[in-house]
């Protein structure tokens, strides 16, 4: 896995950078303490599948956790991935106008001052600074104008290949916002109420077999293939690199998690990133386990 760590001063663009790298397939953690990154990297490695490319920003607020720089490098230092750093910096003239503008309090200055805040920031971060990979000034830089800032320094950003998310939520939880399509499984009949398939899931072959037999629903499949090879080239047009495909059932276990599988079997030898992300898989069982354990 490789992992890239976004650091700089308050105020330069840590979070947006971070949104633009989330939209080019990075699994991003704002604001993770860097006594976290081992277990997270470890998270990452054990993740089914694995998360081959992540992003976390760490920032002076550590030193509020009495962090010293020195203390976080070596934590950088004693991971066992591959990683890289960026450092936003900007002009002190800029930060002041943007804090002075949104009104914010700085994290480091005395009473949220930001002249102060910024003074100590610049001190705090600076051995993180001499050893960062990439540095980046967004001093005049536009928020349009940052994935392009970014794809300057970091060459896998260029990549213009589509990323095709397949996901699947249960319906009960609410429906993921961030989703571009969202379709409805709940028309196939539901492996829940067969006992022997309760227990299980979408990734298990029985369920999924169960599923795909049914009907009516290779015919859905291919129709929703079909769509979105049609509308992905579309959406390229329009710069849009990450595509959410979401399905949902009741509880998110059975059928939406089997219909993102099937889907992306589908689509596995394209030239495009495929990602699966099952958001209630697990809390669903838990919700199984703890309803019949009193029964």
């Amino acid at each position: 896995m490789y992992l890239l760590i976004v650091t700089g001063l308050s105020g330069a663009g840590k979070s947006l950078a971070l949104r633009c790298l989330e939209e080019q397939g990075y699994f991003c953690v704002d604001n993770l303490p860097s006594s976290m990154l081992k277990e997270f990297v470890q998270l990452c490695n054990n993740a089914q599948p694995a998360i081959e490319k992540a992003a976390v920003t760490i920032d002076s607020r550590e030193s509020l956790l009495s962090r010293s720089s020195a203390t976080m490098a070596e934590a950088f230092d004693s991971l066992n991935a591959p990683y890289e750093m960026l450092f936003l910096d900007t002009r002190d003239d800029v930060l002041m106008k943007r804090y002075n503008e949104v009104r914010r309090r700085h994290p480091l200055g005395e009473a949220g001052d930001a002249a102060t805040g910024v003074k100590r920031e610049r001190v705090f971060l600076q051995p993180l600074r001499d050893r960062a990979n990439y540095i980046l000034d967004t001093s005049d830089v536009k928020p349009k104008d940052f994935p392009g800032l970014i794809a300057k320094v970091l060459p896998e950003y260029e990549c213009k290949c589509m990323t095709l998310l397949f996901c699947s939520f249960g319906y009960k939880r609410g429906v993921p916002v961030d989703a571009d399509f969202v379709l409805d499984m709940r028309f196939m009949t539901n492996p829940f109420y067969i006992p022997e398939l309760r227990s299980l899931s979408g990734l298990d072959a029985k369920v999924q077999q169960f599923v795909l037999e049914q009907p009516s629903v290779a015919p859905f499949f291919d129709g929703v293939e079909e769509m979105l090879k049609k509308l992905i080239p579309l959406y390229e047009q329009q710069d849009k690199h990450i595509l959410r495909v979401c399905f949902g059932c009741t509880g998110g276990r059975h059928r939406s998690v089997a219909a993102a599988e099937e889907m992306a079997r589908r689509f596995a030898d394209s030239s495009m990133n495929v990602r699966i992300y099952h958001r209630d898989l697990t809390t669903e069982a838990t919700d199984i386990h703890e309803r019949f354990a009193k029964d």
